[in-house]
């Protein structure tokens, strides 16, 4: 038990050092619960096997939620024991393009900004679009699960 607090303690370390947000400070966690992140770890991080670039880290709303079922990602209806399935005010680490084809279409949730990955700048760029993008609607709420941080607030 020991050895394994140790060892998500050390890959939490690892992704906090190597990984840096949209403002270039540390990538802050996006969600513990439910636990997000491609590689399920909280953070919107990435591995030589994530082809969507799960790199956004966003409070999804009933809206987005709507859309992105719609276009054939339901994000709300639970699989388990890998997926929770999101509900309104949920934080998720979304796939880039995911997000940008919401923003086109006027349905993408506010972003968390600080547990937004900065690789996320680059994929913006392609789209001729910038942090302030993200900004637009950004939110400070992290989603996690001991209550250890609940600010809700608009920049």
């Amino acid at each position: 038990m020991l050895q394994t607090i140790f060892s998500i303690f050390l890959l939490v370390n690892l992704v906090l050092a190597s990984n840096l947000n949209v403002f270039n400070e540390p990538l802050e966690l996006c969600s513990d619960d439910p636990l997000t992140g491609y590689t399920r770890t909280g953070y919107c991080v990435a591995n030589q096997y994530d082809q969507g670039s799960h790199f956004v880290c966003a409070s999804v709303t009933r809206e987005f939620l709507d859309y992105t079922k719609s276009v054939g990602n339901d994000l709300s209806t639970p699989h388990p024991p890998y997926f929770p399935g999101l509900k309104p005010g949920d934080n998720w680490c979304l796939c880039v393009y995911r997000w940008i084809q919401a923003k086109n279409a006027g349905f993408q949730p506010p972003v968390v900004l600080r547990s937004t990955n900065n690789q996320t700048l680059d994929f913006l760029r392609n789209y001729n679009l910038t942090i302030d993008d993200l900004q637009e609607n950004a939110t400070l709420n992290q989603n996690i699960s001991n209550g250890f941080v609940q600010a809700r607030k608009e920049l």
